[in-house]
């Protein structure tokens, strides 16, 4: 294993400060872990709050500012956060109009998140939490009851925070989050493993010539290995999956072609270019394409593919201002 590490004990701490050398904007805790958002809490905004295992950077942290995150509570790799991690991250933002918890669907995750909720609670701050659980490759995985939460993710953090920063109140922030999940779908595809700093080695072992279909971002199993296809062969099972769980025909859809940390851009725009030709082939239009690895699990090589089925309000919010590390257009 060859990683540009200190100490795999040190990994989490090392790079929140990174991140806090990178973009002084934010407010950084290396110690709490926890990331805010420099001008919080902003009176009488829904603060959003999200977090996880490190490792799929840059989710969440590279998610926090203007028109998206409010703050961040990230775990050690591939953990979840702890329930005083989310709280200290929910009470930094929280102020009178509440707080939305944006979690992904893994077993950890909606625990600590439900348990912090309470303990907001008991501090005066109201808090809604929002599951995000639009992977369709596989139901009760390894991590998880129900679906896996994965690329979606960044569309529910994406248009909910541009309604919160639009003076929104509590239960329409939530209500909106709740509907982009509800239009959601992710596939993603593994063409190598990656390796979790403290254990030192690959959390699954993949044949030379073998891809897996429907991989998770933390390496579970995924639908069913196969021979190693074509970027147009891995987008048609991908699309294909998607398809048949939501039709998209007849759809307008926001389109993430996804890296999984590993996966160079020439061959995620390759990927990209498959994904319009089915999408025109299928009936369904991308009026938006965002291309880039923004949901990772480490140095995965693959390719997730999701998408939402769009409104023309919620196009509006997704086309809304944003500013963050990792994304930001409009301002």
């Amino acid at each position: 294993m060859r990683k540009i590490i200190n100490a795999p004990s040190d990994v989490v701490a090392d790079a929140l400060r990174g991140l806090a050398a990178a973009h002084p904007s934010l407010r950084v805790d290396p110690e709490a872990r926890t990331v805010v958002r420099a001008d919080a809490p902003v009176a009488g905004k829904v603060a959003l709050v999200s977090g996880g295992g490190s490792g799929h950077e840059p989710l969440h942290a590279g998610f926090v500012g203007f028109g998206m995150l409010d703050a961040a509570a990230p775990g050690e790799v591939f953990t979840s956060p702890t329930p005083d991690q989310i709280l200290a991250a929910t009470l930094a933002v929280g102020g009178d109009a509440g707080v939305v918890h944006i979690v992904k669907n893994y077993t950890g995750d909606t625990l600590n998140f439900a348990m912090a909720a309470e303990l907001a609670d008991d501090e005066g701050v109201q808090v809604e939490q929002v599951v995000v659980d639009d992977d369709v490759a596989v139901v009760d995985s390894t991590y998880t009851a129900g679906r896996r939460g994965t690329g979606a993710t960044l569309f529910v953090e994406k248009i909910a925070g541009a309604v919160a920063e639009d003076g929104a109140p509590l239960a329409a922030v939530a209500g909106v989050a709740r509907e982009v999940n509800e239009r959601s779908r992710s596939f993603g595809v593994a063409l190598s493993p990656c390796a979790v700093p403290a254990a030192g080695r690959p959390t699954f072992e993949l044949a030379e010539g073998e891809m897996e279909l429907g991989i998770g971002i933390h390496g579970e199993p995924g639908r069913e290995r196969v021979k190693a296809g074509t970027a147009k062969e891995i987008v048609d099972a991908s699309l294909a999956a998607i398809d048949a769980d939501m039709p998209l025909a007849g759809q307008e859809l926001i389109v993430l072609v996804n890296g999984m940390g590993g996966t160079p851009m020439i061959e995620q725009y390759i990927a990209a270019g498959a994904v319009a030709d089915w999408l025109s082939g299928h009936g369904a239009t991308a009026v938006r394409t965002l291309v880039g690895p923004y949901v990772t699990s480490l140095e995965m090589a693959g390719c997730m593919v999701s998408v939402c089925r769009v409104t023309p309000e919620l196009l509006r919010f997704w086309d809304a201002p944003v500013e963050t590390p990792a994304l930001r257009w409009g301002r």
